[in-house]
C-alpha cells in the first residue's frame, strides 16, 4: 500500500494546521511522500496539500526534482507513476467547481520531462481519464504519452453529492500498453463502466 495525504488529512483548527500539519498522518502512515520500486513499477508519492490552500494544491520545485531523480533511476521497462491527492485533469462535469493543481501546465511539463507515464490523482470524487495531448498542445516536438487518471471516490458520497458514483480505477500495463479500467459500485458489486488503453513510452 502506498498512501499520500489529502486536504482533509491535516488539522482544520488553528494553530495545529500550521504546527502539527502532518503529525497524525505520519503517526499512521509514516512519510507523506512514499516511494515504491520494483522491476515492474516505480511509484513516487507527492504531497500536494498546502495549509493555505484548503481546496487547491501545489507542488514545489523540490518535489519535482525528487520525481526526476527517482524516475530516472527506475528499472528499464518499469511503469513510471506519480501519485498525489490533487488532480491535474478534472472530469469535465467537475471542472467548474474544482480547479486542477496550481501551475498545472508547468507541473505537467516537468513530469513529462522526468519520464512519468501515469499520474494518479483524486480530490474531486469522480473518475476521469485523459492523455495530456487531448487537452494541451505540446509545441516543442513530439512528446511521450502522459496519462492523467483521476480516481473516483470510494467512500459513501456526502449528502449534497448523493448522485456521485463510488468506484475504483485499476491499472494494467505490459511493455507496450497502459490500460485504465474504471469500476463503479452498482449496489451489489463493482462493475466495469469504462476502459481506455494508451501506448507506453
Amino acid at each position: 500500500m502506498l498512501a499520500v495525504p489529502g486536504n482533509h488529512d491535516i488539522p482544520y483548527t488553528f494553530p495545529a494546521r500550521f504546527t502539527r500539519t502532518f503529525a497524525d498522518w505520519e503517526h499512521v502512515f509514516g512519510t507523506t511522500e512514499p516511494v515504491y520500486t520494483s522491476n515492474e513499477v516505480t511509484v513516487v508519492g507527492l504531497t500536494s496539500v498546502r495549509v493555505w490552500r484548503q481546496q487547491g494544491g501545489a507542488l514545489d520545485a523540490g518535489a519535482l526534482d525528487r520525481v526526476a531523480q527517482t524516475l530516472g533511476a527506475a528499472p528499464e521497462g518499469a511503469l513510471r507513476v506519480v501519485a498525489l491527492h490533487h488532480h491535474l485533469a478534472a472530469p469535465p462535469w467537475r471542472a467548474r467547481h474544482k480547479r486542477p493543481l496550481h501551475r498545472r501546465d508547468d507541473v505537467l511539463r516537468s513530469l513529462s520531462e522526468a519520464g512519468a507515464e501515469l499520474v494518479v490523482g483524486g480530490h474531486v470524487h469522480q473518475a476521469g481519464i485523459a492523455e495530456r495531448r487531448e487537452f494541451q498542445a505540446v509545441e516543442d516536438g513530439p512528446s511521450a504519452p502522459l496519462v492523467l487518471a483521476t480516481a473516483p471516490g470510494l467512500g459513501r458520497p456526502r449528502p449534497q453529492r448523493s448522485g456521485e458514483a463510488r468506484g475504483v480505477n485499476v491499472y494494467q500495463s505490459d511493455a507496450d500498453t497502459l490500460t485504465v479500467a474504471t469500476y463503479a459500485w452498482d449496489g451489489d458489486a463493482f462493475t466495469e463502466v469504462g476502459r481506455r488503453s494508451f501506448r507506453r513510452r
